[in-house]
Protein backbone atom coordinates (compact mmCIF):
# COMPACT_ATOMS: atom_id res chain seq x y z
CA UNK A 1 0.00 0.00 0.00
CA UNK A 2 1.58 3.40 -1.39
CA UNK A 3 1.85 5.89 1.99
CA UNK A 4 -0.04 8.87 1.77
CA UNK A 5 1.22 12.07 0.18
CA UNK A 6 1.77 14.99 2.02
CA UNK A 7 3.16 18.67 2.13
CA UNK A 8 5.61 20.49 4.46
CA UNK A 9 7.26 24.05 4.58
CA UNK A 10 10.39 24.41 6.24
CA UNK A 11 11.68 28.54 7.24
CA UNK A 12 14.95 29.39 5.96
CA UNK A 13 14.64 32.48 7.59
CA UNK A 14 17.89 34.02 8.42
CA UNK A 15 19.76 32.00 6.15
CA UNK A 16 22.06 33.15 3.23
CA UNK A 17 19.64 31.70 0.44
CA UNK A 18 21.73 32.16 -2.21
CA UNK A 19 24.90 30.28 -0.75
CA UNK A 20 22.04 27.71 0.48
CA UNK A 21 20.93 27.19 -3.04
CA UNK A 22 24.73 26.92 -4.56
CA UNK A 23 26.17 27.95 -7.64
CA UNK A 24 23.32 27.27 -10.45
CA UNK A 25 21.20 25.82 -7.58
CA UNK A 26 23.79 22.93 -7.28
CA UNK A 27 23.11 21.98 -3.51
CA UNK A 28 19.49 22.10 -3.79
CA UNK A 29 19.86 19.55 -6.67
CA UNK A 30 21.79 16.92 -4.41
CA UNK A 31 18.82 16.94 -2.35
CA UNK A 32 16.33 16.75 -5.74
CA UNK A 33 18.61 13.90 -7.29
CA UNK A 34 18.82 11.97 -4.08
CA UNK A 35 14.92 11.81 -3.21
CA UNK A 36 11.90 11.14 -4.77
CA UNK A 37 9.71 13.84 -3.29
CA UNK A 38 9.09 17.55 -4.97
CA UNK A 39 11.89 19.55 -3.37
CA UNK A 40 11.05 23.66 -4.09
CA UNK A 41 12.41 26.98 -2.90
CA UNK A 42 10.02 29.52 -2.39
CA UNK A 43 11.65 32.95 -1.09
CA UNK A 44 12.83 31.66 2.62
CA UNK A 45 10.58 28.23 2.96
CA UNK A 46 11.00 25.18 1.10
CA UNK A 47 8.46 23.23 0.15
CA UNK A 48 8.32 19.73 -0.10
CA UNK A 49 5.65 17.21 -1.53
CA UNK A 50 6.61 13.77 -0.67
CA UNK A 51 5.91 10.32 1.19
CA UNK A 52 5.69 11.61 5.05
CA UNK A 53 8.54 9.40 6.10
CA UNK A 54 10.77 10.69 3.76
CA UNK A 55 9.73 14.51 4.04
CA UNK A 56 10.71 14.21 7.85
CA UNK A 57 14.40 12.61 6.36
CA UNK A 58 14.54 15.80 3.99
CA UNK A 59 13.56 18.04 6.71
CA UNK A 60 16.51 16.69 9.51
CA UNK A 61 18.87 17.14 7.01
CA UNK A 62 17.69 20.82 5.77
CA UNK A 63 18.11 22.09 9.45
CA UNK A 64 21.03 20.37 9.54
CA UNK A 65 22.22 22.33 7.11
CA UNK A 66 20.67 25.64 8.36
CA UNK A 67 22.50 24.92 11.56
CA UNK A 68 26.05 24.26 9.54
CA UNK A 69 26.09 27.26 7.54
CA UNK A 70 24.64 29.35 10.58
CA UNK A 71 27.85 27.73 12.58
CA UNK A 72 30.27 28.20 9.74
CA UNK A 73 29.26 31.10 7.47
CA UNK A 74 28.64 28.85 4.08
CA UNK A 75 28.14 25.44 3.22
CA UNK A 76 29.39 23.73 -0.09
CA UNK A 77 28.30 20.44 -2.02
CA UNK A 78 30.39 18.40 0.31
CA UNK A 79 28.91 19.75 3.49
CA UNK A 80 25.42 18.79 1.29
CA UNK A 81 26.71 15.52 0.53
CA UNK A 82 27.88 14.95 4.29
CA UNK A 83 24.92 15.48 5.91
CA UNK A 84 22.65 14.07 3.25
CA UNK A 85 24.60 10.78 4.41
CA UNK A 86 24.95 10.88 7.81
CA UNK A 87 21.29 11.61 7.92
CA UNK A 88 19.73 9.73 5.36
CA UNK A 89 21.14 6.47 7.26
CA UNK A 90 20.29 3.32 8.39
CA UNK A 91 21.44 2.72 12.29
CA UNK A 92 23.59 -0.55 10.91
CA UNK A 93 25.50 2.30 8.56
CA UNK A 94 26.29 4.82 11.63
CA UNK A 95 29.45 2.96 12.39
CA UNK A 96 30.46 3.10 8.50
CA UNK A 97 30.42 6.36 8.25
CA UNK A 98 31.84 7.49 11.77
CA UNK A 99 34.65 5.34 9.99
CA UNK A 100 34.62 7.30 7.18
CA UNK A 101 33.91 10.89 8.48
CA UNK A 102 34.98 10.83 11.79
CA UNK A 103 31.71 11.52 13.53
CA UNK A 104 28.25 10.34 13.75
CA UNK A 105 24.91 11.99 12.74
CA UNK A 106 24.37 12.59 16.42
CA UNK A 107 27.54 13.94 17.09
CA UNK A 108 27.43 17.02 13.76
CA UNK A 109 26.64 19.96 16.27
CA UNK A 110 29.90 19.57 17.93
CA UNK A 111 31.78 20.46 14.52
CA UNK A 112 33.33 23.71 14.89
CA UNK A 113 34.50 24.97 11.46
CA UNK A 114 34.89 23.28 8.16
CA UNK A 115 38.15 23.03 6.29
CA UNK A 116 38.59 22.43 2.49
CA UNK A 117 39.68 18.56 3.58
CA UNK A 118 37.71 18.31 7.04
CA UNK A 119 36.28 19.49 10.43
CA UNK A 120 37.30 20.90 13.06
CA UNK A 121 35.98 18.92 16.20
CA UNK A 122 36.51 17.79 19.90
CA UNK A 123 38.45 14.39 20.34
CA UNK A 124 37.89 13.83 24.02
CA UNK A 125 35.50 14.49 26.79
CA UNK A 126 37.59 17.76 27.88
CA UNK A 127 37.40 18.92 24.58
CA UNK A 128 33.09 18.90 24.05
CA UNK A 129 33.18 20.42 27.74
CA UNK A 130 35.99 23.12 26.26
CA UNK A 131 33.26 24.12 23.72
CA UNK A 132 30.41 23.99 25.89
CA UNK A 133 31.56 26.03 28.34
CA UNK A 134 32.79 28.46 25.75
CA UNK A 135 29.07 28.87 24.29
CA UNK A 136 28.11 29.12 27.73
CA UNK A 137 30.14 31.47 29.01
CA UNK A 138 32.19 34.72 28.19
CA UNK A 139 35.61 34.28 29.60
CA UNK A 140 36.66 30.68 29.51
CA UNK A 141 40.35 29.25 31.05
CA UNK A 142 41.47 26.91 29.71
CA UNK A 143 44.73 25.01 31.47
CA UNK A 144 46.48 22.00 30.71
CA UNK A 145 49.34 20.25 29.14
CA UNK A 146 50.61 20.46 25.72
CA UNK A 147 48.92 19.28 22.95
CA UNK A 148 45.77 19.41 24.56
CA UNK A 149 44.43 21.39 21.87
CA UNK A 150 43.54 24.59 24.45
CA UNK A 151 45.13 27.08 21.72
CA UNK A 152 44.24 25.13 18.47
CA UNK A 153 40.32 25.33 19.76
CA UNK A 154 40.03 28.43 21.10
CA UNK A 155 41.60 30.01 17.80
CA UNK A 156 38.82 27.29 15.88
CA UNK A 157 36.01 28.80 18.04
CA UNK A 158 37.25 32.54 17.63
CA UNK A 159 37.44 31.91 13.69
CA UNK A 160 33.90 30.06 13.77
CA UNK A 161 32.50 33.31 15.31
CA UNK A 162 33.76 35.55 13.04
CA UNK A 163 32.23 33.95 10.43
CA UNK A 164 29.13 33.43 11.72
CA UNK A 165 28.88 36.99 11.90
CA UNK A 166 28.71 36.97 16.24
CA UNK A 167 31.35 38.90 16.65
CA UNK A 168 33.26 41.89 14.44
CA UNK A 169 36.72 40.81 14.98
CA UNK A 170 39.35 38.62 16.64
CA UNK A 171 42.39 39.17 18.83
CA UNK A 172 44.93 36.80 19.46
CA UNK A 173 48.37 38.09 22.01
CA UNK A 174 50.66 36.16 23.80
CA UNK A 175 53.30 37.65 26.45
CA UNK A 176 56.55 38.07 24.70
CA UNK A 177 58.46 36.49 28.02
CA UNK A 178 62.26 36.33 27.43
CA UNK A 179 62.31 32.25 27.78
CA UNK A 180 65.97 31.93 27.87
CA UNK A 181 66.77 34.20 25.20
CA UNK A 182 67.32 38.43 25.70
CA UNK A 183 64.98 40.57 23.14
CA UNK A 184 67.65 43.06 23.17
CA UNK A 185 70.29 41.02 21.26
CA UNK A 186 67.39 39.26 18.59
CA UNK A 187 68.05 40.85 14.92
CA UNK A 188 65.40 43.34 13.79
CA UNK A 189 62.66 45.77 14.69
CA UNK A 190 60.22 45.03 16.98
CA UNK A 191 57.42 43.07 15.11
CA UNK A 192 60.87 40.90 13.89
CA UNK A 193 61.64 40.46 17.48
CA UNK A 194 58.03 39.34 18.97
CA UNK A 195 57.43 37.30 15.86
CA UNK A 196 58.46 33.81 17.27
CA UNK A 197 56.55 34.23 20.01
CA UNK A 198 53.36 34.18 18.24
CA UNK A 199 54.25 32.15 15.30
CA UNK A 200 52.22 29.74 17.19
CA UNK A 201 48.80 32.08 16.56
CA UNK A 202 49.69 32.57 12.98
CA UNK A 203 49.94 28.79 12.49
CA UNK A 204 46.79 28.24 14.06
CA UNK A 205 45.14 30.69 11.70
CA UNK A 206 46.72 30.18 8.38
CA UNK A 207 45.31 26.79 9.08
CA UNK A 208 41.76 27.85 9.14
CA UNK A 209 41.58 30.62 6.80
CA UNK A 210 42.63 30.92 3.22
CA UNK A 211 46.18 32.76 2.79
CA UNK A 212 44.07 35.20 0.76
CA UNK A 213 41.33 36.18 3.16
CA UNK A 214 43.84 35.91 6.02
CA UNK A 215 45.67 39.02 4.59
CA UNK A 216 42.88 41.05 4.06
CA UNK A 217 41.58 40.49 7.32
CA UNK A 218 44.79 40.99 8.80
CA UNK A 219 45.27 44.54 6.98
CA UNK A 220 42.01 45.48 8.08
CA UNK A 221 42.47 44.57 11.67
CA UNK A 222 39.58 42.20 11.39
CA UNK A 223 42.08 39.83 12.94
CA UNK A 224 45.05 41.11 14.95
CA UNK A 225 48.08 39.22 16.53
CA UNK A 226 50.05 41.18 19.06
CA UNK A 227 52.03 40.72 22.23
CA UNK A 228 50.30 41.00 25.47
CA UNK A 229 51.87 44.69 26.07
CA UNK A 230 50.14 46.35 23.44
CA UNK A 231 46.75 45.61 24.63
CA UNK A 232 47.16 48.25 27.62
CA UNK A 233 44.96 51.27 26.94
CA UNK A 234 41.90 49.43 24.57
CA UNK A 235 38.53 48.63 24.89
CA UNK A 236 37.80 45.68 22.86
CA UNK A 237 33.74 45.66 21.95
CA UNK A 238 32.16 42.95 19.68
CA UNK A 239 35.21 40.81 19.70
CA UNK A 240 36.51 37.42 20.38
CA UNK A 241 40.14 37.59 22.17
CA UNK A 242 42.25 34.84 23.12
CA UNK A 243 45.48 35.36 25.99
CA UNK A 244 47.68 32.37 25.45
CA UNK A 245 50.63 31.14 27.17
CA UNK A 246 48.89 33.13 29.74
CA UNK A 247 51.31 31.36 32.58
CA UNK A 248 53.98 33.77 31.68
CA UNK A 249 51.80 36.85 32.07
CA UNK A 250 52.12 38.92 35.63
CA UNK A 251 49.12 39.35 38.17
CA UNK A 252 48.89 43.10 36.89
CA UNK A 253 49.16 42.05 33.05
CA UNK A 254 46.12 39.54 33.43
CA UNK A 255 44.12 42.00 34.97
CA UNK A 256 44.94 44.40 32.37
CA UNK A 257 43.95 42.15 30.19
CA UNK A 258 40.74 41.11 31.67
CA UNK A 259 39.75 44.85 31.70
CA UNK A 260 39.84 44.68 27.98
CA UNK A 261 36.48 43.33 27.07
CA UNK A 262 34.07 45.18 25.96
CA UNK A 263 30.30 44.79 25.39
CA UNK A 264 29.60 41.83 23.38
CA UNK A 265 33.13 40.28 23.34
CA UNK A 266 34.19 36.89 24.76
CA UNK A 267 37.70 35.70 26.16
CA UNK A 268 39.31 32.32 26.29
CA UNK A 269 42.66 32.68 28.10
CA UNK A 270 45.65 29.37 27.63
CA UNK A 271 47.69 28.07 29.44
CA UNK A 272 50.26 25.28 31.50
CA UNK A 273 51.48 26.14 34.86
CA UNK A 274 53.87 24.09 34.54
CA UNK A 275 55.66 25.78 32.48
CA UNK A 276 56.46 29.28 33.63
CA UNK A 277 59.43 31.55 32.21
CA UNK A 278 58.72 34.03 34.53
CA UNK A 279 61.39 35.24 36.78
CA UNK A 280 60.81 33.83 40.21
CA UNK A 281 59.98 36.84 42.01
CA UNK A 282 57.13 37.73 39.61
CA UNK A 283 53.89 35.76 40.60
CA UNK A 284 51.98 33.75 37.55
CA UNK A 285 48.77 35.50 36.93
CA UNK A 286 47.38 32.43 35.59
CA UNK A 287 48.12 30.83 39.22
CA UNK A 288 46.57 33.65 40.78
CA UNK A 289 43.45 34.15 39.20
CA UNK A 290 42.07 30.99 40.33
CA UNK A 291 41.89 32.57 43.34
CA UNK A 292 40.52 35.98 42.55
CA UNK A 293 37.92 34.67 40.16
CA UNK A 294 36.94 31.15 41.49
CA UNK A 295 33.40 31.17 41.32
CA UNK A 296 32.30 34.55 39.57
CA UNK A 297 29.37 33.76 37.57
CA UNK A 298 29.95 33.78 33.43
CA UNK A 299 33.94 32.82 34.21
CA UNK A 300 34.62 29.15 34.03
CA UNK A 301 37.94 27.57 34.36
CA UNK A 302 38.67 23.90 32.71
CA UNK A 303 41.49 21.69 33.68
CA UNK A 304 43.12 19.28 30.66
CA UNK A 305 45.51 16.67 31.62
CA UNK A 306 47.23 14.33 29.61
CA UNK A 307 44.52 11.82 28.31
CA UNK A 308 43.71 14.91 26.03
CA UNK A 309 46.90 14.90 24.13
CA UNK A 310 46.23 15.31 20.93
CA UNK A 311 49.55 15.39 19.43
CA UNK A 312 51.93 12.64 18.64
CA UNK A 313 51.51 9.46 20.54
CA UNK A 314 55.22 9.81 22.42
CA UNK A 315 53.67 13.57 23.66
CA UNK A 316 51.86 12.04 26.28
CA UNK A 317 54.71 9.35 27.58
CA UNK A 318 56.91 12.71 27.86
CA UNK A 319 54.25 14.62 29.65
CA UNK A 320 54.21 10.99 32.01
CA UNK A 321 57.86 10.80 32.32
CA UNK A 322 58.14 14.22 33.72
CA UNK A 323 55.36 14.14 36.04
CA UNK A 324 57.30 10.96 37.31
CA UNK A 325 60.33 12.25 37.06
CA UNK A 326 59.23 15.16 39.44
CA UNK A 327 57.19 13.50 42.01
Amino acid sequence: MQEKTEEKKISLEGIDLLNFSGVNDENLNKLKDRFSSTIVMRGDMIAVRGEEQELKIIEKIINELAFLQKRQGFISPKDVELVMNLTDSRPDENERLKEKFGFSPNELKDVILARKSDFIKPRSKNQSEYLRLTRENDIVFAIGPAGTGKTYLAVAFAVAALKNKEVSKIVLTRPAVEAGENLGFLPGDLAEKVDPYLRPLYDALEDMIPFEKLETYMKKNVVEVIPLAFMRGRTLNNAFVILDEAQNSTSMQMKMFLTRLGPNSKAIITGDITQIDLPKKEMSGLIQVRDVLSGVEGISFLYFDKTDVVRHKLVKDIIHAYEKYNG
